[in-house]
């Protein structure tokens, strides 16, 4: 007969297994961190940099500065701020995946935003490693000031800063990552002091890179180029009768339309 310790052993093993070995920093295009695993991230197969439209002196700014990142030299972290469904979480993709197609020796890292406290732990990880990273945090916001400073320490000037091979790529709908309040002039003590917390985090950031509102055809030549990429039939007004139809216009909104076109002609995208 079984032990009865050795099943509740078993049972509990079952119930919590032990996590998958961490994955070899140098060699995949790819990762996903949770705070505490590395992974390697399945099917990573970022968008051509053309496919972007609209967006052009973004484009040159991040890929060149993470071309600098990859090649040794001084970078700088980015922040990618702006409407939603602008362009900014598949410019990053876009960027990493050009460098990665031109030899550079660069890798992406997706840490979700609920997992910036295992970031110190991560940076000493990669620290050793002969090869960049982009560290990649998307939509990120804080409710107030106090909870991005550990960030900020991150950033710069902390004990445990990131290592000279890794930089931070934050996206965020909001400029300055906190909600801005006009309130925070009323205040008797200093306001000024309010307002320069709220302001600090944004301003680690040595490279800003604003997306603005998507109009009409702006979202038209975006549908253009993805049914040119995929040899779709192009109609532009059906395109904005779509759009008008989920009351928004941006490339998500672009990317969705195409996707239900590619798939009323029964082709795969």
């Amino acid at each position: 007969m079984t032990d009865p310790l050795l099943r509740i052993a078993e049972a509990l093993e079952r119930l919590s297994p032990p996590p998958p070995p961490a994955a070899d920093p140098r060699s995949h295009p790819a990762y996903g961190w949770d705070g505490t695993v590395l992974r390697a991230a399945r099917g990573f197969r970022p968008l051509p940099l053309d496919r972007l439209v609209g967006i052009d002196a973004q484009k040159v700014a991040l890929t060149d500065n993470l071309a600098r990142l990859a090649a040794g030299a001084a970078a700088h972290d980015v922040l990618l701020w702006g409407a939603r469904g602008t362009g900014k979480s598949a410019l990053v993709k876009a960027a990493v995946g050009q460098v990665q197609a031109t030899d550079g020796a660069l890798a992406l890292v997706e840490a979700p935003a609920n997992a910036l406290a295992g970031l110190p732990r991560l940076f000493a990880l990669l620290a050793e490693v002969p090869r960049a990273f982009a560290v990649f945090v998307d939509d990120l916001g804080f409710d107030t000031p106090a909870d991005g400073r550990a960030l900020r320490s991150l950033l710069e000037g902390g004990a445990e800063g990131r290592p000279g091979n890794v930089r931070l790529i934050v996206t965020a709908n909001r400029r300055h990552l906190v909600p801005r309040d006009l309130k925070e002039q009323d205040s008797a003590i200093n306001p000024r002091d309010g307002i320069d917390d709220a302001l600090a985090l944004a301003d680690r950031f040595g490279l800003s890179l604003g997306f603005h509102v998507v109009d009409q055809d702006h979202y038209v030549a975006i549908v253009e180029r993805y049914c040119a990429a995929y040899d779709l039939p192009f109609d532009a007004q059906e395109a904005i009768n779509w759009a008008t139809k989920r009351g928004s216009r941006s490339g998500r909104v672009a990317w969705q339309y195409v996707t239900d076109l590619a798939g009323r002609q029964g082709k795969a995208v």
